[in-house]
């Protein structure tokens, strides 16, 4: 039977509409089944020069770093001799010395107490061929003896030439010549799962090559507070086993190349847990340039206060409500005040702008932030990329000093640290006290004793129980000491009692 041609029009329009239908079905269930699963002929933009393009991967071997480092890392051993310490008890004679000695009022807490000799070890690296040697500050810290052990085992003694508590490191040197040397690296180009070497003497140990990979950047753990006010954290953090004495040892590269110095470790028990932490090489050449060439650490500020590390999300929201506006996590360091005359109000950097690159280095927490400045000395530009109501600026600004200029800061004694006027106490005035000497503080000058609101006239009988009768024994002790807080006791000729004035020697 014949159809006619609309009745044809008709199932030629159905047919082709299923067609249309089925195949925009199949699409769609093919795009259904492939969601969740990889294209094998498609590379992710983050796998871009990837192993050189798929060029096969070679071992490496840890060798030749190896045989090249171990000879420039020392073993360095202290001593802190035997002394002895007040504690706290009367000024006057033991009344129960006659019967039973003067150690008996030991029992009561008055007489003299000795401390032991104190020895302890470390690590350090050898930075020149004449005998220049970097450490960590807390290996050398108030010891009265420094002696270096090289590989060979040649011994000698060492001298400390200057030390930064901010940064943990320590600068010695030894009498010699022709010495084995580590080449400085260059931390910033330091990448996440390179390869690295931890050299140094733990546990006593002789020498001693652990590896494992870098596994972070840029981490504060905030453990150099202990032994400064303004310490400067922006470590390299890696899983090669480092335990005690490993401190102030070599961190390199496959290639050789120093790139940090250990000094820390992450643990509850004190011993090696799994991560590691190093100073980047570029803070330690820094800090090693200026302590040789001027005494002390030349420190560069940008003049800003910034937003904490590891806030929680409770102290977020206050800041986001104090502030109105939304702090995002990794966008920058956020600036919570510009203190008038420094370095950024300046250069035009207010309240609330997000730095996000120095000098075109990407910039999300404040340790990097730390770092990259902590490379340069006052009296440098460098040039400062910030948001500022999603707008970005950058401005070039003239880093300054701690008293807010660009000056080459001296070296400062601890006895001029603490600002004033010394002499020893006058013999007679002793006996009256019945003490054996001591020094007196004539006049309290601007420093370190007006701040504590010591009043002149003071004599400081000890330093951190450490007895003094002289004022040369007291800048011994003090020299020894050179950071941290001390407390230096003593009493005012004519008043009865004893006082006690605690002092950071860390404050700049």
């Amino acid at each position: 039977m014949n159809m006619n041609f609309k009745t044809v029009a008709t199932m030629v329009a159905i047919s082709a509409t299923t067609a249309i239908v089925s195949v925009w079905g199949v699409s769609k269930f093919n795009a259904y089944q492939q969601a969740g699963i990889q294209d094998p002929n498609k590379l992710p933009f983050n796998y871009v020069g990837f192993n050189n393009n798929n060029t096969p991967t070679v071992a490496v071997d840890f060798t030749p770093a190896a045989t090249t480092a171990v000879p420039a890392v020392v073993h360095i051993k202290t001593k802190t001799k035997e002394k002895q310490i007040s504690n706290g008890g009367s000024r006057g004679r033991n009344p129960f010395s006659d019967f039973f000695g003067e150690d008996f009022g030991d029992f009561f807490g008055g007489g003299p107490r000795v401390m032991p000799e104190q020895r302890a070890s470390g690590s350090g690296v050898i930075i020149t061929e004449d005998g220049y040697i970097v450490t960590n500050n807390h290996v050398i810290d108030g010891s009265d003896e420094i002696n270096v052990t090289l590989g060979n085992k040649k011994s000698y003694k060492a001298t400390l030439i200057g030390a930064d508590p901010s940064t943990d490191i320590a600068v010695i040197k030894i009498e010699a010549k022709g010495l084995p040397y580590l080449i400085y690296g260059n931390s910033d180009e330091a990448k996440l799962g390179q390869w690295v070497l931890a050299i140094g003497y733990p546990l006593s140990l002789d020498a001693t090559i652990t590896a494992g990979i870098i596994s972070a950047k840029s981490r504060s753990i905030d453990i150099n507070r202990k032994q400064s006010d303004k310490p400067v954290e922006s470590f390299i953090q890696t899983d090669a086993a480092v335990n005690p004495g490993n401190s102030g040892g070599a961190l390199v590269n496959t290639t050789g190349e120093l790139i940090g110095i250990n000094s820390a470790i992450a643990s509850p028990t004190g011993s090696y847990a799994g991560y590691s932490y190093a100073i980047p090489v570029n803070i330690v050449k820094k800090v090693v340039t200026d302590i040789v060439k001027f005494g002390t650490v030349q420190r560069a500020y940008i003049g800003i206060n910034f937003l904490p590390e590891n806030v929680t999300d409770d102290q977020k929201l206050a800041y986001e409500k104090e502030f109105g506006i939304s702090i995002k996590e990794g966008e920058g360091v956020f600036v919570t005040d510009v203190p008038t005359n420094g370095a950024a109000s300046i250069a035009g950097i207010k309240k609330y702008d997000i730095i996000t690159k120095i000098d075109g280095i990407k910039i999300t927490s404040g340790p990097e932030l730390q770092e990259q400045v902590a490379k340069h000395k006052p009296g440098d530009k460098v040039a400062i990329t910030y948001k500022r109501a999603g707008k970005e600026n950058t401005v070039t600004l003239t880093l300054k000093n701690k008293v807010g200029n660009t000056d080459i800061v001296k070296n400062t004694s601890i006895i001029e640290k603490l600002g004033g006027t010394f002499e020893n106490l006058d013999k007679k005035i002793a006996a009256a006290n019945e003490v054996e000497g001591g020094v007196v503080v004539k006049k309290v000058g601007d420093g370190l004793l007006k701040k504590s609101r010591m009043q002149d006239g003071f004599v400081i009988i000890s330093v951190n129980g450490s007895e003094v009768k002289s004022l040369e024994e007291l800048k011994e002790i003090l020299a020894k000491i050179k950071s941290g807080v001390v407390r230096l006791e003593g009493f005012y000729p004519g008043f009865e009692g004893s006082y006690t004035y605690p002092l950071n020697l860390s404050e700049e």
